[in-house]
């Protein structure tokens, strides 16, 4: 069982990009003296909604703040950079961290990142195994030559290498992704919009197409003492972040995009997760375990944008929360 955080680095209305990473990393640092397993952090270009264009460079600033807990990245972005040259970074950051680094991929979308970074619609649509198994080849072997669609290059050697085997998940939204994850034998990260029936779906899918592995399910946390308590300031201060966040993401090609309502999607997400007093917060994590098999959560706990009150609900967390889950879990 483990349980991390998850750090988008947002930028609340008022806040400096500079406010927005320095909460990101002290956050970071409170999560590892809370108890907690692990810190996640994410990639995010031209938009409030993350001010963090590097998830692994903020990891490696991360490894450093830090001594005890994984720091990983959900995600960077394969269809944005060169798999081999995100895979020498990750594996750099594994070596110098004694094994302490995870990294997370995904495919990202079809944004604006697209064509500011010259890699096209067509690898976003299209070049995503490639990238992936390109990135896990560089991760496993010694020496690596490529010949495919996207790639091409003569054999040379794999410096630096990984000590030891890299953990590698991969963000999972659709049940392609699923059997591409399922059929190399890596985890799925399974994204906050989804709830237990829709994630334990996912994992059952998966099952079947390439049997059991240590997923990871993704939620927002707040704490306060009551439930109407933590509800209502989440949904009074969440919308702030995500409505000009989620406006950051623009199709590259044009193509029509239905905005999602800031409102709407935090009423979900608190319908969700555990948002509430810390009892509540053990059965909303015993129930998510029970119902997907999946023993790994990590947690967005900056719902509301104020410092004090990130910290505060990463402390209770620590605290009030997760050694009763722990406990009680089978």
């Amino acid at each position: 069982m483990r349980f991390g955080v998850f750090l988008p680095a947002g930028q609340f209305p008022g806040q400096s990009h500079g406010d927005a990473l320095a909460r990101t990393v002290e956050a970071a640092v409170a999560a590892e003296h809370a108890g907690f397993d692990d810190v996640w952090v994410a990639e995010h270009h031209f938009m409030s909604y993350g001010v963090c264009p590097s998830a692994v460079t903020l990891a490696g600033y991360l490894l450093g703040a830090t001594t005890r807990v994984d720091v990983g990245t959900a995600v960077s972005v394969l269809s944005n950079q060169h798999p081999v040259a995100l895979a020498e970074q990750a594996a750099l950051l594994s070596l110098v961290s004694g094994g302490r680094f995870r990294l997370g991929v995904g495919r990202g979308g079809p944004w604006m990142d697209l064509e500011v970074f010259g890699t096209g619609i067509e690898r976003f649509e299209n070049g995503f195994p490639e990238s992936l198994d390109l990135l896990l080849s560089w991760l496993s072997e010694e020496r690596v030559s490529w010949s495919g669609r996207d790639f091409s290059f003569r054999e040379v050697p794999v410096v630096p290498r990984p000590a030891a085997p890299l953990p590698v998940v991969v963000a999972c939204t659709s049940p392609a992704t699923e059997a591409l994850a399922a059929a190399r034998g890596l985890p799925m990260l399974l994204g906050m919009h989804a709830g237990d029936a829709e994630k334990a779906e996912a994992v059952a899918r998966y099952a079947q197409a390439g049997g059991p592995a240590r997923h990871i399910a993704t939620g927002i946390a707040h704490v306060a003492d009551t439930r109407a308590e933590a509800v209502r300031l989440v949904n009074r201060e969440l919308p702030r972040w995500l409505g000009p966040g989620l406006d950051g993401y623009v199709p590259v090609d044009g193509r029509p995009r239905a905005p999602r309502d800031a409102g709407e999607y935090t009423r979900l997400l608190c319908g969700l997760h555990p948002v509430g007093a810390p009892d509540d917060c053990v059965a909303a994590l015993s129930e998510t375990m029970a119902k997907t098999g999946i023993r790994h959560i990590i947690l967005l706990v900056d719902c509301t944008g104020s410092r004090e009150r990130t910290l505060e609900t990463i402390a209770r967390l620590g605290a009030e929360v997760l050694p009763h889950v722990r406990a009680a879990a089978p």
